[in-house]
């Protein structure tokens, strides 16, 4: 089967909602992916199409000044009916993911400019582990819309692939334990959708995509209501469609949110043999109270993951996955230009 997907950049069909819907706490079925590649790639669901469009129009504003804004070197060098193709290329070992973006970015500038869309090839799928130097796109169209797009579509890729990346290697950390690593709600204002998307390409899961979708009972929310069991039923009683999950520091306060009737805890800077203890001690009432998912949460490390995920957890939830991870360097390389076809 060719590994190559081509679309232009104006009209795209590939969006999908995202992967994980409110109030279903961790996805985890994911949606086929469009095209199968050469190498092996998992299944993704997609990345709200919506939320990117929203991305890059703020993204292109803050480079081009207010729509339609513009280019003053590229616009002054380059010749509107100049036509070029260029390469996007891996500049580092690593995870893809965000590739629905040039399409996008490069549709959005071509408006703004009031000159033809572009065409993308996409020659590797998100969620492929790529090498230094390997394709990822070839584009072509008016030169003008591939410089102007150039930076804007490298940031949204470089960010999300490196997002992606951070999470592969908790995820190959993680293989074979039964255990899957969480992200978290610090993202970078603006751009969940994209981070958490980059999340899923990388082989993790999403654990909640904001405040509306799942209630989470942490220490500030115990001291508020009196107890991890007012709580509990302060939130039953205000929105009883909604998943509970509680935070708990203590073997005590973990069997006091089982008592309260959450089956979804969040083990907070626990060493392993208090996370082993907390683990036997659910899974012993599970007969009466029916599964109940376990998260280890805070300070957690890579070096330390299969220990953790030893203790017998479902989860690891990883804050660093969004807030820390470094990008992944890519370019584009204009490599065929005609100043002027006619």
């Amino acid at each position: 089967m060719d590994r190559a997907t081509t679309t232009t950049a104006a009209a795209r069909a590939d969006e999908a909602p995202l992967g994980q819907q409110p109030g279903t706490g961790p996805a985890h079925a994911h949606a086929p992916a469009a095209t199968a590649p050469a190498r092996a790639v998992p299944d993704v669901p997609g990345l709200d199409g919506a939320a990117l469009a929203r991305v890059v129009a703020t993204a292109l504003d803050e480079d081009l000044g207010a729509a339609p804004g513009r280019d003053v070197t590229t616009q002054a060098t380059v010749a509107p009916a100049a036509h070029g193709a260029a390469r996007l290329v891996a500049r580092a070992d690593g995870v893809v993911a965000g590739l629905q973006a040039v399409a996008e970015v490069l549709d959005q500038v071509a408006t703004r400019l009031g000159l033809p869309g572009a065409t993308v090839r996409l020659t590797v799928q998100d969620g492929t582990r790529v090498g230094a130097g390997d394709e990822l796109a070839v584009v072509e169209g008016p030169v003008q819309v591939l410089l102007v797009a150039e930076r804007t579509l490298l940031n949204v890729v470089s960010r999300a692939s490196g997002v992606a990346t951070h999470t592969r290697r908790w995820a190959d950390a993680l293989a074979g334990t039964g255990a899957t690593v969480l992200d978290t709600r610090k993202t970078t204002p603006g751009l969940r959708a994209l981070e958490k998307y980059a999340v899923r390409c990388g082989g993790g899961t999403n654990k909640r995509m904001g405040l509306y979708d799942v209630a989470m009972i942490k220490d500030n929310h115990v001291v508020a209501a009196g107890s991890v069991t007012a709580a509990v039923e302060a939130v039953r009683a205000r929105f009883p469609d909604v998943a509970v999950q509680v935070e708990a520091d203590t073997p005590a306060q973990a069997m006091e949110a089982i008592d309260a009737g959450a089956r979804f805890l969040l083990l907070d800077n626990m060493a392993p043999p208090v996370l082993r203890e907390v683990v036997a001690a659910v899974r012993a009432r599970e007969a009466e109270t029916g599964r109940v998912e376990l998260e280890a949460t805070g300070n957690l490390t890579l070096d330390r993951a299969a220990d953790v995920a030893g203790t017998g957890v479902d989860y690891l939830s990883v804050g660093g996955l969004t807030h820390s991870s470094p990008i992944l360097d890519v370019a584009l390389d204009l490599e065929d230009a005609q100043p002027d076809p006619r």
